[in-house]
């Protein structure tokens, strides 16, 4: 099990001297004190309206926005992503899970082939801040996506910068998600274009950068290394897409850790779109791998409920 302590943290420049000790502890909180992130994307709630959290193959404890704090709370990992609005309504109910606020998101009505795609904030950081100290909800960073490639991305590409800068002056942790898209991009999974992305992240002084998995020869989590590499110190984390095969997911998860030099992942549906009990199996088996270094085999048998996994870093 990867375990680090405050020394081992690397604190970037642009964080205030009065804020460096709540940045590393935020870091050592979001990575459960392992320097990896599993993040419970929850922010999907704009991102795909409803048709993530509603449907013939959906369990109904879905369709409720309540079902995500539920089951951060008991699947404990890194932090639960979302807008603003939905963690002012239920994080003080839950006051035990890492929440980064998602500061932009844009639904997926407009197509590429209508308008390029922007996302621009709906929150500012001191937003953020003003909801911590009245609430004491648990906030330790902020995410902001990025089309990297739309005839927008100047605006992005500034916005990221300056709340990415805010948000280390005060002591919170920022994490990008950088997806090339629009019309100039052929192809969104071009492994080149992925690292590309992931270097754009680091140049805007991002913690982690959150790409999805791209395709390639002689396997996807080979390709994954260059995006590796061109993150340098920002930490790369994979998007987990849509729901797939439980073995599968995990495999991926694995390779992406073991082969690809990935510090985390991203997993949203794979998680959420399950009854509660099999969600919180699911999210502690990520963990296992994740945090914990456990193999495929051991985290399928945490999903089954044959085993259990308890990280012991004290975070």
């Amino acid at each position: 099990m990867p375990v680090i302590t405050a020394k081992d943290v690397k604190v970037p420049a642009n964080v205030s001297p009065a804020a460096r000790e709540q940045y590393v502890e935020n870091f050592l909180r979001i990575t459960r004190g392992t320097g990896r992130l599993a993040l419970f994307a929850g922010d999907q709630k704009i991102e795909h309206l409803n048709e993530d959290f509603y449907g013939p193959d959906i369990p109904l404890d879905d369709a409720d926005p309540e079902h995500l704090f539920k089951v951060a709370t008991a699947g404990r990992p890194g932090c639960l992503a979302a807008q603003l609005g939905m963690i002012a309504h239920y994080g003080p109910d839950y006051p035990d899970v890492n929440y980064l606020v998602k500061l932009n998101s844009k639904s997926h009505l407009v197509k590429t082939s209508q308008k390029d795609p922007a996302s621009l904030c709906m929150n500012t950081v001191d937003d953020v801040l003003d909801v911590k100290e009245a609430s004491g909800i648990n906030v330790v960073g902020i995410g902001y996506t990025i089309y990297t490639g739309s005839e927008f991305e100047g605006d992005m590409l500034t916005e990221a910068a300056q709340v990415i800068h805010e948000a280390h002056m005060n002591g919170l942790l920022a994490v990008v998600w950088n997806y090339p898209r629009g019309k100039a991009v052929t192809n969104e999974k071009d492994a080149n274009l992925i690292a590309g992305a992931a270097g754009v992240a680091l140049c805007l002084g991002a913690d982690f950068v959150k790409v999805n998995y791209p395709k390639g020869e002689p396997s996807r989590a080979e390709a994954l290394k260059q995006a590796v590499l061109a993150a340098g110190r920002c930490g790369l984390i994979v998007s987990g897409g849509s729901s797939v095969d439980v073995r599968k997911f995990l495999q991926d998860l694995y390779d992406q850790i073991h082969i690809s030099g990935a510090r985390g992942n991203a997993t949203g549906r794979n998680i959420h779109q399950k009854s509660f009990d099999e969600a919180v199996r699911m999210c502690q088996a990520i963990n296992s791998i994740t945090l914990g270094d456990k193999d495929v085999d051991f985290a399928l048998r945490v999903y089954q409920g044959e085993e259990t996994f308890e990280l012991d870093t004290g975070y």
